[in-house]
This record gives structure tokens, C-alpha cells and sequence, in this order.
């Protein structure tokens, strides 16, 4: 794991969010995660369909690195599966709804436009 993981991240994430459709992807995505990691959490008490949860948060992964590959700058590369987990696990619950309530969206949203 990186150190000073949120703070690295916040410094790279504009230059990877640049195009409307990597943020569409994003704006669907990251709650589609969210929402599939509480379910996946809720398996004790759901029983097998809490299951359902760990796949909506594969699909998010799935779909953000596809909205990743339109981007000119591309990600910089994990560097093992902590850095996986973490990474990913940072950017759906701190810096994506911080770049959101920051304005940072919309500032790269018309960005995009010219």
C-alpha cells in the first residue's frame, strides 16, 4: 500500500478523469459499488443473494477501467494486490465523492466540452 494513499491519489486523479465518458462511468459506477459492497457487507443477514453484491461491485470495477482506457493519461500501474484493493477501495468511498463535492466534476465536465 502506498503511503499517504489519499493524498497521492487526490494529486493524480483530475489528469485521469478528463472525459465525459470516463466521468458518466464513473458517476454510475461509483455508487453501483458502493451500493454493492453494503449488500455484499449485508450477506449474514441476506443470505446467498448479499452475493449479488460482490457482482455489482465487479461490474463498477469492469466499467471504470474501461472508462479509464478512453482516457489520454493513462492509470498509473498497481503495484500488487494491496495496492489493488486499496487504491480502488479509496477511490469509490473518499476521492471520487470528494472530486464530486469539490466541483472538480463539473470543472472537468466542461473542460471536456471545448
Amino acid at each position: 500500500m502506498r503511503d499517504q494513499l489519499v493524498e497521492w491519489q487526490w494529486a493524480h486523479y483530475p489528469e485521469g478523469h478528463t472525459t465525459r465518458l470516463n466521468l458518466i462511468v464513473h458517476a454510475i459506477t461509483v455508487p453501483m459499488f458502493q451500493g454493492g459492497f453494503l449488500i455484499l457487507a449485508a450477506t449474514p443477514i441476506l443470505g446467498w443473494i448479499g452475493l449479488f453484491g460482490l457482482a455489482a461491485m465487479v461490474t463498477a470495477i469492469i466499467g471504470q477501467s474501461r472508462g479509464h482506457g478512453v482516457e489520454p493519461s493513462k492509470p498509473i500501474p498497481f503495484e500488487g494486490p494491496l495496492d489493488v484493493v486499496s487504491r480502488l477501495f479509496i477511490e469509490q468511498w473518499i476521492t471520487f465523492p470528494r472530486f464530486m463535492l469539490s466541483g472538480g466534476f463539473v470543472r472537468a465536465w466542461m473542460r471536456a466540452a471545448k
